[in-house]
């Protein structure tokens, strides 16, 4: 069973490479319109998106996130901020402070989720619209994406999103089968044949892709991302001097 909207979730491709074509402005404005449509936790809406149009800020922000040239190169990147600002303002209102809440390793997972959300709303609708993307991580440089989107306290950049005019079509990369991420009632942990399967296809698939740098297979490419622990210097700092979380005060659940 399918229609439009699976049809086009199931040929999602990861776009690096795009057009000189802008993105309309009404498409645009339908993305954003999806992403607000999107669940979200107590109907608090923790989610708003700075869009990066000016070329040299894409530039810029190609740099603060790794060296990714797909930033600069495609006509919009949205960043999508977790944002307890709103939330903040309205506790304001009456008299309330959101500052003990904030210490809370939860609402940094809620905010998270959130975004998550939000980000997946804006690819299904860019997609539809026949435009490309690619998620883009922002964390590696938090502080100063921060300090560029001028960011107020509680608000904290989550993750990236190229869009555009696809300048070609990198194919279909193959997904795990349903069995290694899909259980009923209980959890398999038992996944060896699945992976063993999984293995031989995602071989064949960086074989079949000569500009593709990567070799072996999907558990190598897994255990050896994380031989030495991944993570990016300074994204604690940053989640506390926006007030998200006390190095001396975090709650956790």
């Amino acid at each position: 069973m399918t229609n439009k909207v699976i049809d086009s979730m199931m040929s999602h491709r990861s776009i690096r490479s795009y057009t000189d074509e802008p993105v309309d402005e009404k498409q645009l404005d339908c993305i954003i319109r999806a992403v607000q449509a999107a669940p979200n936790w107590v109907n608090l809406q923790l989610v708003s998106v700075v869009a990066i149009k000016d070329a040299e800020r894409r530039k810029l922000f190609s740099g603060l996130c790794g060296d990714q040239p797909h930033i600069a190169e495609a006509p919009v990147f949205l960043v999508f901020c977790a944002d307890y600002h709103r939330v903040a303002l309205a506790c304001r209102k009456k008299g309330q402070t959101l500052e003990e809440a904030m210490h809370d390793i939860d609402m940094v997972i809620v905010g998270a989720h959130e975004v998550g959300i939000a980000l997946e709303a804006a690819t299904v609708a860019a997609e539809s619209l026949g435009l490309g993307t690619v998620p883009i991580d922002v964390r590696k440089n938090a502080k100063e994406v921060i300090r560029e989107l001028q960011l107020p306290e509680y608000v904290f950049p989550m993750l990236g999103l190229c869009i555009g005019h696809p300048a070609n079509d990198p194919g279909l990369k193959p997904r795990m089968q349903k069995e290694a991420v899909y259980f009923e009632e209980r959890y398999n942990a038992d996944l060896s044949s699945e992976l063993d399967t999984y293995d031989e296809a995602y071989s064949k698939y960086l074989l079949e892709r000569p500009w593709n740098n990567r070799v072996g297979n999907w558990t190598d490419l897994a255990a050896d991302f994380y031989l030495h622990p991944f993570h990016y210097r300074g994204v604690a700092e940053a989640l506390e001097q926006q007030g998200f979380l006390s190095t001396k005060k975090v709650r956790t659940l």
